[in-house]
């Protein structure tokens, strides 16, 4: 059968490449054309279009490339009706692929949604349109299934496919030495920087963690850089900082860090998956902040504490970040009956989303309804 993928950035490409992977192991003549990265690329078809030629984050940066945007909607959806696919699985990406939706269903096409626009924190209108063109949604957050179920629309939820990028790592070898030696590291304790996927958020938040690294000289930072952005854009903001900075080595990096400093989005549940003691952090452009403080009603905005429903990690928002950063980090390396708490919590965190092998069972599931929609 015929699949099309659409991810818009790096967290997607990482779930969709794990639900290709599924649905080859299913479907062993599966074949795909999507819109994604490298790792989707590696799983085989064909790639429309590289997600770092795709996301623009902020109203003014969605403004400014609005003709991109446009020219790539246009030949999504050209190739789509091209390529005619059995089904169009849409991963996150809501303002790009809830268009896609629209269009798939005037042209008659499945339309699976795997992975919830975050339609809980802000603009609830948007379910109205997903429940008039996604004919399955397949959500990966627990909490997600009773809030879409007051808007009288049912999803499935199978299992966190997080769990599956890093079980490999839960149950691999202690491998620190040969980590610290491959990036020429010391012997003195790692905490991981992990700025943010796309370029407006590391360029906000990336400066406020690097002016923790005077208070900590009994440390030594590294920065876990993004997948499709280059060593050039981090050094712009290193150049005076010993820092070092690894590719493609996040996972390996957390699991051998005494602590960790991280942008607020998939990176948080990662992070805590691993067990390593986190504080988060968020910084956005004026305007986007303010309207965003209006509509926003949420109690936290970190996974973690969102589907622990309490506060678990600490959270910073906009605003003194440098000097709130310091002062929960120095709590972090330094209190251990705080350490352990935290871990303890992430453990349970582990036990609240259930097993690993969600992107199989995800895989599986649409198959099924592929066939059943055939039959039909």
């Amino acid at each position: 059968m015929k699949y099309y993928l659409i991810a818009g950035e790096a967290s997607g490409d990482l779930h969709g490449s794990n639900l290709m992977k599924g649905i080859r192991e299913a479907d062993n003549n599966a074949d795909f054309h999507f819109f994604g990265g490298d790792m989707m690329n590696a799983q085989g078809g064909i790639m429309i279009r590289h997600y770092r030629d795709m996301a623009f984050m902020g109203l003014f940066k969605v403004v400014m490339n609005i003709r991109t945007i446009r020219k790539n909607l246009q030949l999504c959806k050209k190739d789509i009706l091209s390529y005619q696919p059995d089904a169009i699985i849409l991963i996150d990406f809501a303002g790009f692929n809830l268009r896609i939706a629209k269009f798939a269903k005037r042209a008659g096409l499945m339309v699976f949604y795997y992975i919830s626009p975050k339609v809980w924190v802000w603009n609830k209108s948007r379910v109205k349109t997903i429940k008039q063109t996604v004919d399955r949604m397949f959500v990966i957050l627990p909490f997600e299934v009773n809030f879409y179920r007051q808007f009288n629309y049912e999803v499935e939820y199978l299992g966190n496919p997080t769990l599956d990028a890093v079980s490999e790592k839960l149950t691999g070898r202690d491998d620190k030495n040969e980590f610290l030696l491959q990036n020429q590291l010391g012997d003195r304790p790692v905490i991981a920087l992990l700025p943010g996927s796309r370029t407006q958020e590391i360029e906000r938040c990336l400066p406020e963690m690097l002016a923790l690294i005077p208070d900590f000289s009994d440390y030594q930072f590294v920065i876990a850089a993004s997948p499709g952005i280059g060593l050039d854009f981090y050094t712009k903001y290193t150049r005076h900082s010993n820092v070092r900075i690894v590719f493609e080595q996040t996972y390996d990096l957390l699991k051998n860090a005494v602590a960790a400093v991280v942008t607020s989005g998939t990176a948080t549940l990662e992070t805590a998956l691993l067990l390593t003691p986190e504080v988060v952090c968020y910084k956005t452009g004026p305007l986007s902040y303010h309207i965003g403080k209006m509509v926003v009603k949420l109690r936290f905005f970190s996974l973690v504490n969102l589907i622990m429903g309490k506060e678990v990690v600490k959270e910073f928002l906009q605003f003194h970040l440098k000097e709130s950063l310091s002062s929960e980090l120095n709590r972090i390396v330094n209190d251990e009956t705080y350490r352990v708490n935290m871990i303890k919590d992430f453990k349970e965190l582990r036990k609240i989303l259930g097993e690993p092998g969600a992107s199989g069972r995800i895989a599986r599931r649409m198959i099924e309804l592929v066939g059943k929609n055939r039959l039909d």
